[in-house]
């Protein structure tokens, strides 16, 4: 597994450090650097990623503050030279905290933790509902609060009727889970409630005005499942 992952830092020798220790490792995907708060608020209001090595004291306001800006939760180191954020460290759910200067071995332990925490966050299914883990928490959704699950990359989003829920997941291993007389695939990336479908046009579906392309590989089945005559 690839963790993805942005560098929050602004000093260019701790993060140039920091990317030679991901490449090093050869299980992290650098997605971005930024210098200060608002460059990376910008980034990862566009871009999900599972992970933000985030230095505490930056130009702009305090590391912290970041989290406060994106709409998803991704996992959180702490880089910094100071050691007295814990409370703020708890208060966010913070994965683990990198003391400046930091070894690589250090720096793979803390890695470990969140390989460990990504790969256990699975949904759990069950006919009628899906348990989906996110921002740190179990949440219960009925089918037939879901109206269609989109792929956003190594995320996916559930989409239901009051808001939208991003969990760090695929929709292949979502097909397998759900189930298959509530929800159908119409493409590769994306998962539809069969009872929410408004109209369909040519090779777009409408969900409460929203439109959603069906592929050709999956046509016929939306056809037969739709059961148009």
């Amino acid at each position: 597994m690839i963790i993805s992952c942005a560098i929050i830092e602004d000093l260019a020798v701790a993060a140039e450090y920091l990317k030679k220790c991901c490449e090093k490792s050869g299980e992290l995907e650098v997605k971005g650097h930024f210098t200060n708060v608002n460059d990376a608020a910008v980034f990862l209001n566009e871009n999900i990623v599972d992970l933000l090595f985030l230095d505490v004291e930056m130009p702009g306001g305090p590391g912290f503050t970041l989290l406060d800006q994106i709409p998803f939760s991704p996992k959180v180191i702490l880089t910094t030279s100071k050691a007295d954020y814990a409370y703020n460290a708890f208060e966010y759910n913070v994965t683990d905290f990198l003391k400046k200067p930091f070894t690589y071995h250090r720096f793979l332990q803390a890695v470990k933790k969140v390989s460990t925490l990504l790969e256990t966050v699975q949904p759990e299914s069950s006919d009628d509902h899906i348990f989906i883990k996110t921002e740190g928490k179990l949440v219960r959704l009925n089918n037939e609060d879901v109206l269609y699950i989109e792929s956003m990359g190594d995320y996916v989003r559930f989409v239901t009727k009051d808001r939208k829920y991003t969990v760090h997941n695929t929709i292949k291993n979502l097909e397998e889970k759900m189930n298959r007389k509530a929800f159908m695939k119409i493409h590769r990336s994306c998962i539809v409630n069969i009872q929410k479908v408004d109209n369909i046009r040519e090779n777009v579906l409408f969900i409460r005005g929203v439109e959603l392309p069906i592929s050709k590989a999956h046509k016929a089945d939306v056809i037969q499942r739709i059961n148009i005559i």
